[in-house]
């Protein structure tokens, strides 16, 4: 049933394109403002049970009607099919990566430097400057594709649609919380370390799973001898490597066809394919356990 759905759901993702802006989801902005502004000024004891609560309450109406859909008595669980596959598919996201990543591709060609600095800078999550930055895009290819794809589908197989939503909301909030930061950093204190750390636990896991894949997708020895560089190395709280660990292993991944490339566009595409072989891996591993009954 979850693979199922899980094809059908990243099948929709490329076919609906035009609705793809719904996915960002900006009606929870006012909700996570309110809790932000209820955690304002809290102590330590209160932020981080209350960023979990912040987390927790929205994934109620979906474990409702998760259950209720599962009871339906409906052939083949039809009706619970069809919302897995409407929840994840505005789970996977907010926004299209492969998109997103042409869009950057295009600018350049076009030497539209201020569309491709504004591509970048959404996927870098902050302000960038310089639009042929290499190593910035690799980085932010690899670290999107873990919050938008594999963060989403590990926890898709692992709890359902309900799992699935838990991860977008999660990494919703940290955006939000980290949007907010920039600009007013009070407004955010002390809720956004513990926020970070909630979201951090969820990715943790995926990331990991994330580089695997990126190690057999692409160069072993080179991804393999980074990671275990970088676990010795990193002295980074476990919840906070996450985005390190997969930039620097996926670049490593990506081994002698695109390390040296100095062309940004032309790296941003290699790391695009490396990322799509790595999900092909994954739809395909999900596939084999569950013939054998390992997922369901």
């Amino acid at each position: 049933m979850k693979l199922i759905a899980l094809i059908f759901g990243l099948g929709l993702e490329r076919i609906a394109t035009q609705v793809l802006h719904l996915r960002e989801l900006r009606w929870l902005d006012p909700y996570f403002d309110f809790g932000l502004g209820r955690l304002r000024g809290a102590s330590i004891w209160l932020v981080y049970p209350g960023s979990i609560l912040i987390v927790v309450l929205p994934l109620l109406p979906v474990a409702w009607a998760s259950r209720a859909l599962l009871q339906t008595g409906v052939a083949w669980d039809l009706p619970y099919l069809l919302f897995a596959v409407l929840v994840l598919f505005f789970c996977l996201g907010p926004r299209d990566l492969a998109a997103e990543v042409e869009e950057y591709c295009r600018a350049l060609a076009d030497a539209d430097a201020e569309v491709a600095e504004r591509v970048l800078s959404d996927l870098c999550e902050v302000e960038h400057s310089g639009a042929k930055d290499v190593v910035a895009v690799e980085e932010a290819i690899f670290v999107q594709a873990t919050h938008r794809f594999f963060g989403v589908v590990f926890w898709f197989i692992v709890l359902g649609p309900v799992g699935a939503w838990l991860f977008r909301v999660s990494d919703l909030l940290r955006r939000r919380a980290t949007t907010i930061g920039v600009g007013d950093p009070e407004r955010v204190t002390p809720a956004l370390p513990a926020i970070e750390a909630v979201n951090g636990v969820l990715v943790w896991l995926p990331a990991r799973l994330a580089v695997l894949g990126y190690a057999l997708s692409g160069n072993f020895d080179e991804a393999f001898n980074r990671w275990r560089q970088y676990e010795l190395k990193s002295d980074l709280p476990f919840h906070h490597s996450n985005d390190q660990v997969v930039a620097c292993v996926g670049k490593a991944a990506m081994g002698g066809t695109a390390v040296d490339i100095s062309d940004p566009s032309v790296a941003a595409r290699h790391a695009m394919k490396l990322v799509s072989r790595t999900l092909f891996i994954s739809v395909t591993v999900i596939a084999v356990m569950t013939l054998f009954g390992w997922a369901v």
